[in-house]
């Protein structure tokens, strides 16, 4: 089992960056896929980005391609979501989470097929 800590986030300004970070612990990180999620208030549950257990293959959501990057440092059990030219539509609750049961290539996109959780962060852009 995985425990994930979140840190970053914060106010900033439209066209502002940020960077979120995931520190996993309890188990082999490695051997989990890792992706990003963000919910607004009265929202359901969004899709941001994914990578695979190497960190070679991503995937993002068509919202953020060109200004998010998703990356992992599997020696410091660390995931990362760097945000570029933050838009006001960017803000909500982001969490962080690893999945572990897919096979291969596979990157899983919704949030059903994580296993765990982060505590999430706030992230909020100001026009």
């Amino acid at each position: 089992q995985v425990q994930l800590v979140q840190s970053g986030g914060g106010l900033v300004q439209a066209g502002d960056s940020l960077r979120l970070s995931c520190a996993a612990s309890g188990a082999t990180f490695s051997t989990y896929k890792m992706g990003w999620f963000r919910q607004a208030p009265g929202k359901e549950r969004e899709f941001v980005a994914a990578i695979n257990r190497s960190g070679w293959s991503t995937y993002n959501a068509d919202s953020v391609k060109g200004r998010f990057t998703i990356s992992r440092e599997n020696a410091k059990n660390t995931v990362y979501l760097q945000m570029n030219s933050l838009k006001p539509e960017d803000t909500a609750v982001y969490l962080c989470a690893a999945e572990s049961s897919s096979l291969g290539y596979y990157i899983p996109i919704t949030s059903r097929e994580y296993d765990y959780w982060g505590q999430g962060t706030q992230v909020t852009v100001s026009s």
